[in-house]
C-alpha cells in the first residue's frame, strides 16, 4: 500500500503537519501507543510567540541568548516571524487560549524570556488541550500501536518504513516521509517524557547514514518531582516560577541567587546545575508556592494542583521536593529551513527529533511547541510546491528480533549510566567510562529496539567527548 505521506509520530509536529496537508492526499499517521501518549500531551507551560511585530526582534534575541551562541540565526528568525501566523491559524480554526475577563489573550513569563509572551490553555494543560484539538480536527488516517522498526531508503530517496503492527512486520510506502517521533527521554533514569520517547528513530538514522547534529546538548528541567515509581516523572512547569513560585532549601533560603542574579528566572541549564550542586552538598531543595492564593493556584495550575493533592501534598500551602530530570533534546536529525533532511529528496524531520538550529546549546522555554507548529507547516508547504511522484521500490524486511530476554536488565544499566555519567555536570573521565559501558552493552545479544537506543546513546556520549568546552546544557567539569 502506498501513501502520499507517512507521518511517524502523533505529537504537535505530526498532527499539525497532517492538519495542513490537503484532505485529498492519502496520509497515514503512525502512533506507537494510543494517540495521547506523547510529549505534546504532557506539555504544561505553553507556546511562546512574538506578541506583535515589535516583539519579534526581542523574541529572536532571547532565543539566541538562551542558545549560548550556537543557534542558527536564520532558523530563529523563521521561528519567530512565523509564530504569530501559526498562533492566529490555530485561533481561526477554533483553538482557545486562556483569556482575561475582557477577552484578551493571557501571556505568562518563563525563564530567560525578557517579557511575558507565553500563551497557555487550560491553565497548565496547554499541550493536552492542543493535542486534543489537533486530534479532533485532522481528517487523515491514524494507525495506533504501529512501531517503526526501519526506514526504507536508497540513494537519497526514502521509499517508506517498516512497522510492527499487531505483532506483524510489514513495509508501507509513501512519496514523502515525515519523522516527528520526538526525543530521547527513555535513555535517562530520570526524565519527564512520555514512555514512547525512546530514541528509536535517531538510532535508525545513524544506521542509514542520516546526519545527527548537536547530540551533546541534552536539556534537564530543574523542577521535577522524581519520587514516583513511573518512568515519566512529574514536571512542575516553568510557568510556576514565572508566576511567582520560588526554589528554597530546607531552611527556606532562596539559594539560586547565590548562583545567578536572575534567581528562579535564570536559564534552565543554570538553574538545573545550581539545584544539582546544592543537593550534592547535602541540602534538600523544594518548590514553594507560598506566594499563591489557593483559588488562583487551583485555577491557573489545575493539573498540578490535582496531581499533588492526590499525592498527599497540600499545595499551595505545602512545598514540594524537586530535582532536575532530563527534559528535552536540542540535537537531532540535521534539517534545512523547510525541515528537509540533509542529502535526502523526500525525507523531513520536525520537532524534537530534528535539529533545526533554533535551540542551539539550550532551548528557550516554550519554544518547543512553537518549533513543531512552524516547521511542520513549512515542510508541508515545501512538498506541495515541489510535488513529485516517486516510483515504488520493494525492500526486504529486516527481521532481526526486536526484543530479547536480556534487554530489560541492559536497558536499566544504560539509563543509569546516562544519568550518572552523561548528565547535568559532566567529566571527561565519566564520559569515557560511559562509552565503555555502552559499548559492552552493544556487544551483548540484545534486541533491535535496545540496539537503536544504544546507537543513540553512543552518539550523545561521542558528541559530549568531542566538545571539550562547556556551553549551554553541555557542562564539562574537570
Amino acid at each position: 500500500m502506498k501513501y502520499d505521506y507517512i507521518i511517524v509520530g502523533a505529537g504537535v509536529a505530526g498532527l499539525y503537519a497532517a492538519l495542513n496537508i490537503p484532505e485529498n492526499k492519502k496520509v497515514l499517521i503512525l502512533s506507537k501507543d494510543p494517540l495521547w501518549e506523547c510529549n505534546t500531551f504532557y506539555a504544561q507551560g505553553g507556546i511562546s510567540t512574538a506578541k506583535d511585530e515589535y516583539d519579534i526582534p526581542v523574541h529572536i534575541e532571547d532565543t539566541l541568548k538562551a542558545g549560548a551562541g550556537l543557534c542558527d540565526k536564520k532558523a530563529v528568525e523563521i521561528l519567530s516571524r512565523n509564530s504569530i501566523n501559526v498562533i492566529n491559524d490555530l485561533i481561526e480554526r477554533g483553538f482557545e487560549f486562556d483569556k482575561d475577563e475582557n477577552g484578551n489573550l493571557l501571556f505568562t513569563r518563563e525563564a530567560a524570556h525578557s517579557t511575558a509572551r507565553i500563551l497557555h490553555a487550560g491553565g497548565d494543560a496547554t499541550g493536552r488541550k492542543l493535542h486534543l484539538f489537533l486530534m479532533q480536527n485532522i481528517k487523515h488516517k491514524v494507525l495506533e500501536g504501529a512501531v517503526v522498526t526501519d526506514i526504507l531508503c536508497e540513494d537519497g530517496i526514502v521509499y517508506g518504513v517498516t512497522i510492527r503492527f499487531k505483532g506483524i512486520l510489514q513495509n508501507i510506502y509513501a512519496n514523502y516521509v515525515f519523522l516527528t517521533s520526538g526525543g530521547i527521554g527513555s535513555l535517562y533514569e530520570y526524565h519527564t517524557n512520555a514512555k514512547t520517547i525512546s530514541a528509536d528513530i535517531q538510532g535508525i538514522a545513524l544506521e542509514k547514514g542520516i546526519e545527527l547534529k548537536d547530540m551533546e546538548f541534552t536539556q534537564f528541567h530543574p523542577t521535577v518531582f522524581i519520587k514516583s515509581k513511573k518512568a515519566r516523572k512529574l514536571l512542575l512547569t516553568e510557568a510556576l516560577r514565572g508566576e511567582g513560585a520560588t526554589v528554597v532549601d530546607e531552611n527556606g533560603k532562596r539559594f539560586l541567587f547565590d548562583f545567578d542574579d536572575r534567581g528562579e528566572l535564570a536559564p534552565r541549564d543554570i538553574v538545573s546545575r545550581a539545584i544539582y550542586r546544592y543537593k550534592q552538598e547535602g541540602h534538600q531543595v523544594y518548590l514553594s508556592f507560598e506566594n499563591f492564593e489557593e483559588s488562583f493556584f487551583k485555577h491557573r495550575f489545575p493539573t498540578i494542583y490535582k496531581n499533588f493533592q492526590e499525592l498527599g501534598f497540600d499545595v499551595p500551602k505545602q512545598k514540594v521536593p524537586i530535582s532536575p530530570a532530563f527534559h528535552f533534546m536540542m540535537g537531532g536529525i540535521k534539517t534545512d529551513y523547510y525541515a528537509k533532511v540533509k542529502n535526502f529528496e523526500n525525507l523531513y524531520a520536525i520537532g524534537e527529533v530534528a535539529c533545526s538550529g533554533v535551540h542551539g546549546a539550550n532551548r528557550l522555554a516554550s519554544n518547543s511547541l512553537l518549533e513543531g507548529l512552524v516547521f511542520s507547516k513549512r515542510a508541508v508547504e515545501d512538498t506541495l510546491i515541489n510535488e513529485k511522484e516517486y516510483k515504488n521500490k520493494e525492500f526486504l524486511i529486516n527481521r532481526a528480533p526486536l526484543v530479547k530476554n536480556i534487554d530489560k536488565k541492559m536497558k536499566n544499566l544504560l539509563r543509569k549510566t546516562m544519568w550518572d555519567k552523561v548528565g547535568i555536570i559532566r567529566k571527561t573521565k565519566d564520559l569515557k567510562e560511559a562509552a565503555d559501558i555502552i559499548e559492552d552493552i552493544e556487544k551483548k545479544d540484545i534486541g533491535r529496539f535496545l540496539k537503536l537506543r544504544v546507537l543513540s546513546a553512543k552518539e550523545i556520549v561521542k558528541s559530549a567527548i568531542n566538545r571539550k568546552k562547556s556551553v549551554g546544557a553541555h557542562y564539562i567539569e574537570e
